[in-house]
């Protein structure tokens, strides 16, 4: 069915990149619409788990990817806030699934790369205003900030938190803010981190560090919980020191990486509903701006991929593009529901602040990775060995 479909995907990020090449390698025509003026992302890491990898091994981008700098991560460090160690996942038990820390500029370069090859057309500096879903035969509708219109058989809204699509079908929807908040940096990696994560845990805040671009940088994400607001979104500056004043009882690790900041950015974090409804008539939403999720279990990236590969696979089997935007919500909504709940309730486990109850969590995982390290990774095969490429 999509041979020679016209689609307008709304937003060149990691969701609307994956998703307009694997419309076009099926014959889909594509125009990305982007409103910057250039597809960018400033100094940030993510982690391209397994089943994230698995999508882009169906786009043909797995290749790309791993000589992009990406590192091949081998283990996750759980530690005290003191820096002593708690417990360790040997990510080299996935077998041959593969997990990487990668730069998301790179990534993002890799899509585009990837789309443009397969045909996409990508227009930057196109600000989407709103759209109309089909009517009485009509096209859907994209209306632009400069009077202009675009139609096409489908509009994707892959623009994120404040999607302009989503609220065509859903509304408004108020987020609540979770009470914490989250500083993100990048620096050199002079402390000569090796292909693994470290997660130092500490009453009401904990901390992500790991190596991006062959280890010759760090990426730093720092979480504490607070009761005053802080404005959504990954651009708002801070002061390094106000980072350091937060994490200032950590142990030397961590004050050694946090002295190393040289430009921090903070936003709060904030739980938004997963959307009711993921498509009209000639509408679909993925990623964010269908399910936005918490940093806690970092499949931010890979869920929008996901997304991406169900969206073009339901549209390509179905007979006509609503009974293939059907497909896709039946074929995502549980999957996606559940790694956000699980991602909400990982906070408190890394945040708890009553010394006795710290202590006994901290002993049962270093009993767990002491004594069952096989089954200490096997817990997350619902996640990780989870291959949308070959869902029936």
């Amino acid at each position: 069915m999509l041979d020679g479909m016209r689609a307008i995907v709304v937003g060149a990020g990691i969701g609307g990149l994956s998703v307009a090449r694997a419309l076009s390698l099926r014959g889909a025509r594509v125009t990305v619409l982007e409103q910057a003026g250039e597809i960018r992302e400033v100094g940030a890491g993510l982690q391209v788990s397994p089943n994230a990898m698995a999508v882009l091994r169906g786009l043909g981008l797995d290749e790309a990817l791993k000589t992009c700098g990406a590192v091949r991560a081998e283990r996750v460090l759980l530690r005290d806030y003191r820096g002593g160690a708690v417990a360790t996942m040997d990510l080299t038990r996935l077998n041959d699934q593969e997990y990487y820390f990668v730069h998301r500029a790179d990534l993002i370069s890799v899509l585009e790369q990837g789309a443009r090859v397969a045909g996409v057309e990508i227009e930057l500096g196109v600000t989407v205003e709103r759209v109309a879903d089909a009517h009485n035969g009509d096209a859907p509708v994209a209306y632009l900030s400069d009077g202009g219109e675009r139609r096409a058989d489908i509009i994707i809204g892959a623009d994120g938190l404040n999607s302009k699509v989503r609220m065509v079908m859903n509304g408004s929807e108020e987020p609540f803010f979770t009470g914490q908040v989250a500083w993100r940096a990048v620096i050199p990696n002079t402390i000569g981190r090796g292909p693994e994560a470290h997660l130092h845990m500490g009453p009401g805040r904990h901390m992500v560090s790991y190596p991006l671009r062959d280890r010759s940088l760090l990426n730093i994400v720092a979480v504490e919980e607070r009761r005053g607001w802080v404005a959504e979104g990954w651009h708002l500056r801070d002061d390094p020191n106000n980072l350091r004043a937060a994490f200032a009882e950590f142990g030397p690790e961590v004050q050694t990486m946090l002295g190393a900041v040289e430009e921090t950015f903070l936003w709060g974090l904030f739980r938004h509903p997963v959307a009711m409804q993921w498509h009209g008539k000639a509408l679909a939403l993925l990623g964010d701006a269908a399910h936005p999720t918490l940093p806690f279990m970092a499949q931010g990236a890979a869920m929008a991929m996901e997304d991406a590969w169900v969206l073009a696979d339901s549209l390509a089997g179905a007979r006509d593009i609503p009974e293939g935007l059907a497909q896709y919500q039946v074929r995502r909504r549980k999957r996606a529901e559940r790694v956000i709940n699980v991602s909400t309730g990982n906070a408190w486990k890394y945040h708890l602040k009553f010394p006795a109850l710290r202590f006994a969590a901290q002993t049962v995982l270093r009993a767990g990775s002491r004594l069952f390290p096989e089954r200490m990774m096997r817990q997350f095969d619902w996640l990780y060995a989870y291959d949308v490429t070959r869902e029936s």
